[in-house]
């Protein structure tokens, strides 16, 4: 693997190589440190008890994604590329994690089983290529990368989605805010999915803008209300406090 290799994957950079040729998508990547400060003001406003390691650490990895996000989106090489996706992997891995153990209250045994299935679900979408004709015209333009290569993030919307639902089952506090974050990151898709097909319509003075740069500041506002319910509700489960 040629680590120095430019990626062209995003409407506003198209051919381009230049530091500067996705200069909203690079910028917008400041949501996401605006996101990780305002997590570190709840938690440090918060009381001794609701301040965790984990939830600290949860917040640290969301400073990370902004700037590995903004080295992708400025650099366009593999290695950037990596800097940029693992630690959203690693949150993504992370805050599952914590949602079975500190939400849920599951024993080690399960909440590591429940991660090797999400990691190999995410593993196994990152892989599934769209090649047929027809199959999925909306994003015909990215052509083999499913859903302009959103599908990666199916099982993470699923899996939050069915972790908000199952909180409003059991009537735990968290469930609200994971609900709403779960809204975000489908509209947050939604646009990331669409970057390449609506490019031409996104034209103002003769720049190309695309739809990716709203995946960054919603996929932050998601991040954010992930953050804060983990401030919020991530005590040790115990049933008289849900």
């Amino acid at each position: 693997m040629n680590l120095g290799e430019k990626i062209f994957l995003y409407c506003e950079r198209g051919q381009d190589p230049s530091f500067w040729a996705e200069p909203v998508n690079a910028l917008t990547n400041a949501a996401f440190i605006i996101a990780a400060m305002v997590a570190t003001r709840d938690y440090l406003a918060a009381p001794p008890e609701r301040r965790t390691a984990s939830a600290a650490a949860l917040v640290a990895i969301t400073y990370v994604i902004g700037i590995g996000s903004f080295l992708f989106h400025t650099y366009a090489t593999r290695w950037a590329s990596l800097a940029d996706q693992i630690p959203i992997s690693v949150f993504m891995l992370t805050y599952f994690g914590y949602l079975l153990r500190r939400y849920l209250g599951l024993n080690w045994l399960f909440v590591l089983i429940g991660l090797a299935l999400f990691f190999l679900t995410i593993r196994y979408a990152a892989t599934i290529e769209c090649r047929q004709a027809g199959l999925l015209p909306i994003t015909a333009r990215s052509g083999a990368r499913c859903l302009n290569g959103t599908i990666a993030y199916v099982p993470a919307f699923i899996a939050l989605a069915a972790s908000s639902l199952g909180l409003a089952l059991i009537r735990h506090p968290a469930w609200r805010l994971l609900g709403v974050a779960s809204v975000v990151f489908l509209v947050s898709m939604t646009f990331r999915t669409l970057d390449l097909e609506l490019c031409e319509l996104s034209r103002v003075g003769g720049h190309l803008f695309g739809t990716h740069f709203l995946w960054h500041v919603l996929n932050a506002l998601t991040l954010y209300l992930l953050l804060r319910a983990s401030i919020l509700h991530g005590r040790p489960y115990d049933k008289g406090n849900v």
